[in-house]
């Protein structure tokens, strides 16, 4: 595998963003990656690392670059990166003070940028692009696939917070927009996605022209899908990337050419 690490321009300034794919010389179909609340971290390069030996150009951007370089890390007696409700109040809001000053229009704009960069490298393939996200990265999968249905044509939200609320770009709202093929993992036990939040996505984008596909995984809790978290779900999580491969494999082209 290639791997780097280099700063994307956006209109707001540079974005630092890990790349990664396979080391034989070819082009590959994108698939971008988006953080959740903890920022990007070595297990979302991780993440890239296992997208790009199946044939693709992962991406990971830094979506919190607007606020500096920030490194969220906390952990438990054995290695397990603690969740937010186990931490106290002040460290909690610390998590979450970056998240506050990242608006979904923000992400929305940098993916443009992202989408902007890619067409220029030789290690990626022409044509439509993947996404994946956990957490507030799992709704913005789905907003970014609204915006650019033309190219976004693979969306993979895990464990994806408020896909309904008043914000105004909720995924809810744009719904329609929507291209190509959707996932959506969700856990049984999520307060930032219920079941009665699920239900109701669920029926809306069923209305929709996409291709639609969810799984709610039994006992499984918001965060389940990150290997390093102490409350990662195995089973829920190797599911999910049977049903994401499956997408990618169906909505983009996985070999090189």
């Amino acid at each position: 595998m290639k791997e780097q690490i280099i700063d994307i321009q956006t209109a707001a300034g540079k974005m630092e963003t890990f790349i990664t794919h396979p080391e034989d010389k070819g082009r590959y179909p994108a698939v971008i990656l988006y953080m959740d609340v903890w920022g990007v971290r070595e297990v979302l390069y991780d993440l890239a690392r296992r997208i790009g030996t199946v044939g693709y150009c992962a991406l990971v951007p830094d979506f919190y670059y607007r606020q500096g370089r920030i490194r969220t890390d906390f952990r438990d007696e054995d290695g397990r990166a603690i969740s937010l409700s186990k931490l106290d109040k002040a460290t909690q809001e610390k998590v979450l003070a970056p998240q506050k000053l990242l608006t979904d229009t923000m992400v929305i704009e940098d993916t443009g940028a992202i989408l902007q960069f890619i067409d220029g490298q030789e290690s990626v393939k022409p044509g439509p692009v993947g996404t994946i996200g956990y957490c507030m990265g799992g709704r913005h999968v789905l907003e970014v696939g609204a915006h650019y249905p033309q190219r976004i044509r693979a969306m993979a939200s895990l464990h994806g917070t408020s896909i309904i609320s008043d914000r105004e770009e909720s995924p809810h709202r744009i719904v329609d927009k929507l291209q190509g093929e959707v996932y959506c993992g969700f856990a049984e036990t999520d307060p930032y996605a219920p079941l009665s939040m699920v239900d109701e996505w669920n029926t809306q984008i069923k209305r929709c022209p996409v291709k639609y596909r969810c799984e709610i995984h039994p006992g499984a809790h918001h965060g389940y899908a990150l290997p390093d978290r102490d409350l990662h779900d195995k089973r829920a999580s190797e599911r999910d990337w049977e049903l994401v491969f499956d997408m990618f494999r169906r909505q983009l082209s996985p070999y090189a050419s």
